[in-house]
């Protein structure tokens, strides 16, 4: 049914995500502590199912059948054990099929150093981008990629490039201590995972301005809120540097939203992108992060565009209304801005 995500919780009949909405899987009852518990027993190795019962936490990667993906959180909720359950693809994208601009993402995996950061909601394709990049990276140059991740949800077999991958919990203590031991590694490029807390920013800034290629992500809906979330994560005191280092390696931010199509039988990516010319450097380095977003509107030649121009991309291939428009942009009266788009458009 082309669900994304199952949710298993007693007391309800499982629950499905289909293009974003979650509705009850047709055909099946409400579940008891024991269906679940039965349920997680045949896919969750039972080292990890240990694991969760000592510590009422869990997030696994697992792969079922023929090479089936599954990102699993196991839960406590109302002292009943429960799971959310993702279903990743089988197969990498292709660069062209991604939704975004395929001459800047085939610029991306060209590059040798600095910082690229793909951002957006839970759930928005953060992990599918960064995926099919690194895939790209593997089957054209010879290097070593190095991920961290928890879990592992993409599995990459290494091709022209030599592919490690550690889980966060399994492989090492935290991205923290993984990213420090990472220099050691001899990497290339180094996938980071969230920068989620001030010593995974503060390594994988430091990997960038070491010469290392290297992707993270945030959760954040524009590039002006992206810059600023990272500086605003040091103390006050060592902002300043922060600001300098960052506008040094910050190459490029894409800021991704999963949009529903007004038939309801699919989604598009939406993507605000910036890319970081001479001119954004000077920017960011100079504390104008509020300017950023007027270099974006008119930096269309360096391939940057903002959330709004996206969609109206998407509502002129009539994918979607100018109506669902408005619900996913950052800025409703720039969107009427667009050519096509008026103050008195009826939604």
């Amino acid at each position: 049914q082309n669900a994304s995500d199952l949710h298993l919780v007693a007391g309800n009949p499982p629950m499905i995500r289909v293009h974003g909405v979650l509705k009850a899987a047709p055909g099946y009852d409400v579940l008891t502590p024991e269906d679940i518990e039965q349920a997680l027993q045949v896919i969750v190795p039972e080292v990890m199912l240990a694991k969760f019962r000592a510590e009422q936490e869990l997030d696994i990667g697992v792969t079922i059948g023929d090479g089936y993906r599954l990102r699993i959180n196991v839960y406590v909720q109302q002292n009943s054990t429960a799971a959310a359950i993702r279903l990743l693809p089988n197969a990498f994208f292709p660069l062209e099929e991604l939704g975004l601009n395929t001459t800047l993402l085939k610029q991306i995996v060209t590059m040798h150093s600095g910082l690229v950061l793909v951002t957006g909601a839970t759930g928005s394709g953060k992990s599918t981008t960064i995926a099919s990049i690194v895939n790209e990276i593997n089957a054209t140059r010879a290097c070593h990629i190095h991920t961290i991740e928890d879990p592992i949800e993409y599995q990459h077999i290494s091709k022209m490039a030599l592919v490690t991958q550690r889980e966060v919990g399994r492989d090492t203590a935290s991205f923290a201590e993984a990213l420090r031991r990472s220099l050691r590694e001899d990497p290339d490029v180094v996938v980071v995972g969230e920068m989620r807390d001030l010593e995974t920013t503060t390594a994988a800034l430091a990997l960038a301005e070491t010469g290392h290629l290297t992707f993270a992500t945030l959760h954040t809906s524009d590039a002006v809120q992206t810059v600023s979330r990272v500086i605003s994560q040091f103390p006050a005191a060592q902002q300043a540097q922060v600001t300098i280092q960052l506008a040094s390696t910050l190459r490029y931010v894409i800021c991704q939203k999963l949009v529903p199509w007004d038939n309801k039988q699919g989604r598009s990516l939406a993507a605000e992108i910036l890319t970081v010319t001479p001119a954004v450097r000077a920017l960011i380095r100079d504390g104008r992060t509020h300017q950023i977003r007027n270099a974006i509107q008119t930096g269309q030649a360096d391939g940057m565009q903002t959330m709004e121009q996206a969609l109206e991309s998407l509502i002129a291939k009539r994918l979607l209304s100018k109506k669902t428009a408005v619900e996913f942009c950052n800025d409703p009266v720039a969107l009427l801005k667009e050519p096509g788009l008026t103050p008195t458009t009826q939604f």
